[in-house]
């Protein structure tokens, strides 16, 4: 959009998104609000937006935190409105990105009326508010065809520069639905008692959902003559909270499918590479665990590419191209394409891969691999290759370190072997801060552990800490070098996979409920009654 500056030129004015990012869950915003998030120069969030969704926009976007209680000072909304206005006048696509619904007690139209005033084009784009998306991930249906026809929304604080309260709490009290009160821990003494006093009964049914749809999502059943009690002071179940008030609100644990994943209430550290981690923190998310995502190692290109090179130039001289990861796959195949090369520099090499995530790599390159072993190992590797060694030439595509086992057996069977270093593969020497924080504060319940290089660098990493941790291991060779730094795992996987590892973590946890549960019936056996 064109306009004139005040010397009369003309300038481009830059569009302001009003977004709504959701309840919390990173995977609820919705695909207009991502598309937005994804072209923004500039990106202004509340604090209660799930970082992960930060994510979305451009490296180059910058990113702004409008203040957080306690940590941060909190922008006024002039200041808000100025930026906003600013940095549109500057040419720039800014993102305004609030936790739900921008329209929905989020001062949405505040800031609009301030774009519009001003000349700015603007496009709200909805978010799922919390009180929907409290009772769907709480088990509750907000409306119900026998119990609930209608649904209020409620803010449990005014504007304190309103002369009136606007609520009606006698027509609140009376309201035939469900009544959801936003923003109400601090105020519950006065809400609750006003709906009390005008007449709805203290037997009415509250749940109250903390942080819904969030990995430590918690929901209290209670009510509405007890709803002030389980609130007060407010540090018993800090915001963002929302309460659901009416016949809806009782627990039905059949329809509480949130915290029936098999997962829920684990927090579990992902310890693979940045570049890696994604694949296995949505296996775990799915089944309803709080990922951390800590790398313990890193990897990088090797700082000279010219032996590698060499050996790209005459691929046609092997016989087979072993890949032992998918890093390996993916720095070998970048390199040929970053030269001029293409796929066809293949032709004539068979492939193989040490397992199905290997081969997954070579897939997304349209390579299809020759060879997967039985066992996704080394041994298992250089078994199935046995009967192909004699006389052969390999090349194996390799890290900076590693096992020299599959190199070994395979000349030991007679073939030609040759190795070549695609990437370093590095330590990460300091957590981050909020990583090392939970673990001082052992609120972390397992640990992923998928290669023995990521052992001994978490062994570097925490040291001793690793023993108030659960470990939970990709392989009998990572547990042998688990073993050998003087830790034990908890959990294996029988399949040397990322679903095999998340497959054994979730028949640890199950097991350790089945325990516990059969504790608690034998105390209730020979306890008195």
């Amino acid at each position: 959009m064109s306009t004139q500056d005040r010397a009369g030129g003309p300038t481009t004015v830059g569009t302001v998104y009003l977004v709504g990012a959701g309840p919390g869950d990173p995977g609820l915003i919705t695909l207009r609000g991502a598309e937005c998030l994804g072209r923004a120069d500039v990106v202004l969030y509340d604090y209660l937006v799930n970082p992960q969704l930060l994510q979305l926009a451009r490296a180059a976007a910058e990113r702004i935190c409008l203040g957080q209680h306690g940590r941060s000072r909190i922008w006024s909304q002039d200041e808000v409105h100025r930026t906003l206005v600013e940095r549109a006048r500057q040419g720039q696509c800014v993102v305004r990105l609030k936790g739900g619904d921008p329209a929905v007690f989020a001062r949405g139209a505040e800031e609009a009326q301030v774009l519009a005033d001003e000349g700015i084009p603007f496009e709200v784009v909805p978010g799922i508010t919390a009180a929907l998306a409290a009772g769907s991930y709480a088990g509750i249906s907000v409306t119900h065809g026998r119990l609930a026809s209608a649904v209020a929304l409620v803010t449990g604080q005014e504007r304190t520069d309103k002369t009136d309260s606007s609520l009606d709490f006698a027509a609140l009290a009376a309201f035939p639905g469900t009544l959801v009160v936003y923003m109400g821990v601090t105020t519950v003494e006065h809400w609750s008692r006003e709906l009390l006093d005008h007449g709805k009964p203290a037997e009415t049914p509250v749940a109250v959902v903390r942080r819904c749809s969030l990995p430590d999502q918690s929901v209290v059943y209670c009510s509405l003559g007890e709803v002030a009690r389980i609130l007060t002071p407010a540090s018993k179940m800090r915001p963002p909270v929302v309460v659901i008030i009416g016949p809806v609100a009782t627990r039905n644990q059949a329809l509480c499918w949130f915290e029936r994943r098999p997962l829920f209430g684990q927090r579990v550290m992902v310890t693979r590479t940045a570049e890696q981690a994604p694949d296995l923190e949505r296996q775990l998310t799915e089944l309803g665990a709080d990922v951390l995502v800590q790398p313990a190692i890193f990897v990088e290109p090797p700082g000279d590419w010219s032996r590698v090179d060499s050996y790209l130039d005459n691929l046609g001289s092997f016989d087979w191209l072993v890949f032992s990861s998918a890093n390996g796959v993916r720095f070998l195949l970048d390199r040929l394409l970053a030269r001029g090369l293409d796929l066809r520099h293949l032709a004539g090499v068979r492939l193989a891969a040490m397992g199905p995530g290997t081969a997954s790599e070579l897939a997304r390159y349209h390579l299809q691999a020759d060879l997967v072993p039985p066992q996704f190992r080394a041994e298992s590797l250089a078994d199935a290759l046995r009967d192909e060694a004699p006389g052969r030439r390999f090349l194996l595509v390799r890290a900076s370190r590693g096992r020299e086992v599959l190199a070994d057996g395979l000349q030991a069977a007679g073939g030609l072997v040759e190795q070549i270093v695609v990437y370093q593969s590095r330590d990460v020497t300091d957590p981050d801060p909020t990583v090392a924080e939970r673990m001082r504060q052992g609120k972390v319940d397992w640990i992923t552990v998928t290669s023995s290089a990521i052992a001994r660098s978490l062994a570097n990493l925490f040291g001793a800490q690793l023993r108030q941790v659960r470990l939970a291991s990709i392989s009998p060779i990572t547990s042998g070098t688990l073993r050998e730094l003087g830790f034990e795992p908890a959990a294996e996987a029988e399949e040397y996979t990322m679903a095999g590892l998340v497959e054994a973590l979730r028949q640890a946890v199950e097991s350790d409920q089945v325990d516990r549960a059969a504790a608690s019936d034998r105390r209730s056996i020979v306890e008195p009654m």
